[in-house]
């Protein structure tokens, strides 16, 4: 597959919505049956790679959820207010989750300091297979278990839908969508326009 273009140049765009990447060709309505039809049967819904990033004038209505985290804490999105946050749809048993587990590391490193949340949200797993994840990838964020009510991936089905695991979404200060990486993050800088495009703008 052709690597995308940088996000950077194309985020400056009037247009409303923009769209990054190359999208799969040939893809079919239901991607595990190609999986077992083809033989890869990797048991997960991958991304298509498609980087989005919406303008604030055509952003949907600010998301609101709530969720149990895999040490058990309570976490609801008002705990995000006017702040910057990044959630991660993803579970231990995800290639490409495991693959991008350090560059969501580093970025939690370098943009906690600049006041930017994290959030992971497992859509999978039970609270002892999340904390063994993030503890192998040395993840200093919560992740809210949603395997059991799906409370949190519903709760963010009417903005841009999660479809895909793993799926990275940016929340603006209002609480709402503003960035979608669909699939695997490939390398630090992608998710990093990203949030440094939301950092910018107003509060």
């Amino acid at each position: 597959m052709q690597r995308r273009g940088p996000v950077r140049s194309i985020l400056g765009l009037a247009a409303s919505t923009v769209v990054l990447g190359l999208l799969l060709t040939g893809c079919t309505a239901d991607p595990l049956a190609k999986q077992y039809a083809d033989g890869s049967a990797k048991n997960y819904t991958s991304g298509d790679g498609t980087v989005v990033f919406t303008q604030p004038s055509s952003r949907q209505a600010p998301v609101t959820f709530s969720g149990t985290s895999d040490s058990g804490a309570k976490i609801s999105s008002s705990a995000y207010a006017n702040k910057v946050l990044i959630v991660n749809f993803w579970y231990a048993g995800c290639p490409p989750c495991r693959k991008e587990a350090p560059i969501l590391s580093a970025a939690y490193a370098k943009y906690s300091a600049k006041g930017v949340d994290f959030l992971g949200v497992n859509t999978m797993d039970q609270a002892a297979t999340a904390q063994t994840f993030t503890d192998k990838f040395g993840l200093k964020y919560p992740s809210i278990v949603d395997a059991n009510d799906t409370a949190v991936q519903f709760a963010f089905a009417g903005s841009i839908k999660p479809d895909a695991v793993p799926t990275t979404l940016v929340i603006d200060r209002s609480g709402r969508v503003a960035g979608r990486i669909s699939g695997l993050i490939h390398d630090a800088s992608e998710l990093g326009t990203l949030i440094d495009a939301a950092l910018a703008e107003k509060g």
